[in-house]
């Protein structure tokens, strides 16, 4: 695989963006108040999530990352934005002070998640009616938009962001959620995983049926691809005229999905932003999603693991 120089790829990362928080401990008793372990929690930390996720794949891959979405006046949205900057990101985020950042707090023992609490409220519809001011002078710098939807209401009005992205000639990528395709049509590409894809469609029993129903899909949303993540069955890419190019999965290992998909887009993106040619770019991402896989958490990978790392 010939080494890619993606430092001049510059992504707008736009979507839901979170906190994931890590206790970590020992468990030695069970709790003499109700039969569940007791953690002696001896290590915090805070990693990027959703859409901070993408944008710290990106860079980690040596590409450019600008971060647009909203987060609360609280402690997580001040982590939040200090993390940014220390990674390298660019901070596009918009400040809401009648909600609480999202925030994953996942208890860990003996290697194993125990628990995870979520803190979350949508954001209000001032907030994100001023983040199309902001995003339309934001894609001026961008190649490449990636829209990484969680379902947290950071991406309310997609449809709207889609078209001024179109309007301005720049690819959108998008990570979906949920099963009101819809509002994703005019998108350049979208990456549902097998499950979702199947919430959407319906199950599939052979792959003429599954291909049948992936470019339906496509040509329904007006599309130009549709990337199906089917975990250790690889990834297939649908393409206009029916074509569809299929890669098989990577992974040696696997410890924790959690994340992959921002992965997956993350490398797309880089690569497109190069002008990579569509399949090579799968190839890529599929690669990229088969390391990290191998980590745990939600984690990234590394220009020098992705082109350094044995086939």
């Amino acid at each position: 695989m010939k080494v890619i120089d993606f430092s001049s790829a510059r992504i707008l990362v736009v979507g839901d963006i979170m906190l994931d928080r890590y206790w970590v401990g020992d468990v030695e008793r069970i709790s003499p108040e109700a039969p569940v372990p007791i953690v002696r929690v001896g290590e915090q930390s805070d990693r990027l999530g959703g859409a901070a996720n993408v944008a710290r794949n990106i860079v980690s891959l040596g590409g450019q990352a600008s971060l647009m979405g909203v987060v609360g006046a609280d402690e997580a949205g001040r982590q939040l934005r200090q993390m940014l900057n220390e990674g390298g990101i660019e901070d596009r985020l918009l400040e809401d002070p009648a909600i609480q950042t999202t925030l994953k707090l996942r208890v860990m023992g003996r290697q194993q998640q125990l628990i995870r609490l979520d803190f979350e409220a949508q954001p209000t519809h001032e907030v994100l009616r001023n983040k199309q001011e902001e995003f339309r002078r934001a894609l001026e710098w961008a190649d490449v938009v990636v829209m990484s939807d969680y379902g947290k209401g950071g991406l309310t009005h997609i449809r709207d962001l889609i078209a001024l992205a179109r309007e301005m000639g720049r690819p959108i990528l998008v990570d979906p959620k949920g099963d009101e395709y819809e509002r994703y049509s005019g998108a350049t590409l979208l990456t549902p995983n097998r499950g979702e894809f199947f919430q959407v469609v319906g199950r599939t029993k052979t792959e003429d049926d599954l291909r049948a129903r992936a470019h339906a899909l496509r040509e329904r949303l007006g599309l130009d691809h549709l990337l199906v993540t089917r975990s250790e069955e690889g990834m297939t890419l649908f393409s206009a005229g029916q074509r569809f190019f299929h890669v098989p999965a990577q992974a040696r290992e696997v410890f924790d999905v959690s994340g992959a998909g921002d992965t997956v887009i993350a490398a797309l993106a880089v690569a497109l932003a190069c002008h990579e040619p569509i399949d090579d770019a799968v190839r890529l991402a599929n690669k990229a999603g088969g390391i990290v896989v191998g980590k745990l958490g939600t984690a990234t990978v590394s220009h020098a693991e992705l082109f350094e790392r044995d086939e």
